[in-house]
């Protein structure tokens, strides 16, 4: 019996009904799971009649090679538990049970069973998957069943699946008619595995008109995804945009405010990273079942440890070297390559990684070439929060006055009253303790190591330049400037010349405006 024989099984019996009343039984399940092939094929397109829940779900577990059979019985085994696929109910897995053997040809006629149940499915969403599963994987061999699925499936969106799946497994017809017309089929279609498929089609393709017709798909497909593909690379710029906006805020701080070049901020990021590192390895050995909650554990953690240790540098070095930038650079460049020895001594030089929470996997699908990953969203709202925090903090609060009055006119500051050493101590320390938030923000998008602040280093003090010195608002426009403008070129040159060009035009710039986009007002920016 071939596959075309046993779609038109499958397909009479779904012409009868997918509810019949009988239910899967112990030697229907039996006769797919052993015996000769042509055998396991019709009782699967018999089981396939059916159409019953249980007939799914056991489908799938042979699907899954999570099925085992012994003399009388057919178990399905999953996490260690047996579950009868008749009844449903527990049993044990006798020690005699083997595993169910499944050669190509069983498995391509499994998958063509389960789509035709998914098809058929009363849950849209199902019927849509499945539809886009079989336009993804075409097979001439399906046709009548996605035949009787769009004689009977009343969403337009899923019918529209249905025909180009019905469409895509034509394209590779002898008659040239039925490709010409698959591929005229294909020209309103809004999924990228389109673009694949006819793609491959065309480099087999000898018939003229057909060829014709394939190039004009094409064309009309890739300005179906046109939106998606701007909007993805609008969302992926943001997305560097609030990452360097996290990374530059803190330095806005410590250069911005106080003058002090840092070479050691990006190690500063590095150690909120391995903080975030060590809190999910505590959560993971002590309490497994909250790890999902071990992100909101390791947001104030990895702040406070680079603040303690961007305080102890202030106190110990720093505050020695006020007024004095070319010295506050090599200090720090020093203190850099200590801290970075420093986390290679303790946690080894290889990349170690974190893990997103359940919360932050997945991605949110808004077309069907766009997909927005949750940790890059949550990340653009967590850097808004951070900007607001510390907007409110700088603005309206007293330690947020005393910071300004002392970077203003330190000595008047100093006359009124204000410890200006002790106020110097928390800027410089708010401002690391930032950069630790940024820390722990990239280590939901990648892995953290010892060299991980030099990769940001360099473009945090691009941003507090461009944006202009002690301008919070000016850091916020020049990240997501950057952002944007090096994802757009990366689209036309590449990413190296997209960073050549970028680190170009800020050059022109400062040579054009020297004060940056935002500059200081008052009397401040006349000393």
């Amino acid at each position: 019996m071939n596959k075309w024989m046993t779609n038109a099984l499958c397909i009479a019996a779904l012409c009868c009904g997918l509810t019949a009343a009988q239910a899967l039984t112990m030697d229907e399940a039996r006769g797919i799971a052993v015996g000769e092939s042509d055998a396991r094929v019709e009782a699967l397109a018999k089981a396939v009649a059916q159409g019953d829940e249980k007939t799914a779900v056991y489908l799938q577990a042979l699907s899954d090679d999570v099925v085992k059979i012994s003399k009388d019985q057919v178990i399905m085994v999953r996490d260690g538990q047996g579950k009868d696929p008749v009844t449903g109910q527990s049993v044990t897995v006798p020690e005699d049970a083997e595993d169910v053997i499944l050669n190509n040809r069983l498995r391509g006629e499994l998958d063509t069973a389960l789509a035709a149940l998914k098809l058929f499915s009363s849950d849209v969403k199902v019927r849509r998957l499945a539809a886009l599963s079989l336009l993804k994987e075409p097979d001439a061999s399906r046709q009548p069943l996605l035949e009787k699925a769009l004689a009977t499936e009343k969403d337009a969106a899923v019918q529209s699946l249905v025909r180009q799946a019905r469409a895509a497994a034509l394209l590779s017809s002898e008659v040239p008619n039925d490709r010409l017309l698959a591929a005229r089929e294909l020209a309103d279609s809004q999924q990228p595995e389109t673009l694949l498929l006819l793609n491959q089609r065309l480099t087999e393709e000898q018939e003229p008109s057909v060829k014709k017709q394939i190039q004009t798909s094409l064309t009309a497909v890739q300005n179906n995804l046109r939106w998606g593909e701007r909007l993805g690379t609008l969302f992926t710029g943001a997305s560097l945009g609030s990452i360097l906006l996290l990374v530059a805020l803190g330095l806005a701080i410590t250069y911005g405010l106080m003058g002090v070049i840092n070479m050691a901020h990006g190690e500063l990021m590095m150690i909120g990273a391995y903080a975030t590192y060590v809190v999910q390895v505590l959560f993971r050995q002590y309490l497994p079942d909250a790890f999902d909650a071990y992100l909101v554990v390791a947001v104030p953690v990895a702040f406070a440890s680079a603040a303690l240790v961007g305080a102890v540098m202030e106190r110990t070095v720093l505050k020695h070297l006020y007024g004095r930038p070319l010295e506050t650079l090599l200090a720090t460049w020093g203190i850099s390559l200590v801290l970075m020895q420093g986390v290679r001594s303790i946690f080894g030089a290889q990349n170690v990684g974190v893990e997103n929470p359940t919360w932050m996997s997945g991605s949110l699908q808004l077309l069907p070439n766009l997909q927005l990953p949750w940790n890059r969203l949550l990340i653009i709202v967590f850097a808004a929060s951070v900007l607001v925090g510390m907007a409110l903090l700088i603005g309206k609060t007293r330690l947020g006055l005393f910071v300004r009055g002392v970077t203003q006119n330190r000595p008047m500051a100093s006359c009124m009253g204000v410890n200006t050493a002790r106020i110097d101590t928390y800027a410089f320390a708010l401002g690391s303790g930032i950069a630790g938030l940024a820390g722990c923000a990239l280590s939901q998008v990648g892995n953290v190591g010892p060299d991980l602040g030099q990769s940001y280093i360099v473009d945090s003090f691009m941003v507090v330049v461009l944006g202009g010195v002690g301008q919070l608002a000016g850091t916020v426009y020049a990240a997501l400037g950057l952002g944007l403008v090096n994802k757009l070129l990366e689209g036309w040159t590449g990413a190296v010349l997209a960073k050549i060009c970028v680190l170009v035009f800020i050059i022109v710039f400062i040579q054009k405006r020297p004060q940056g986009i935002f500059a200081m007002k008052g009397r401040s920016a006349e000393a």
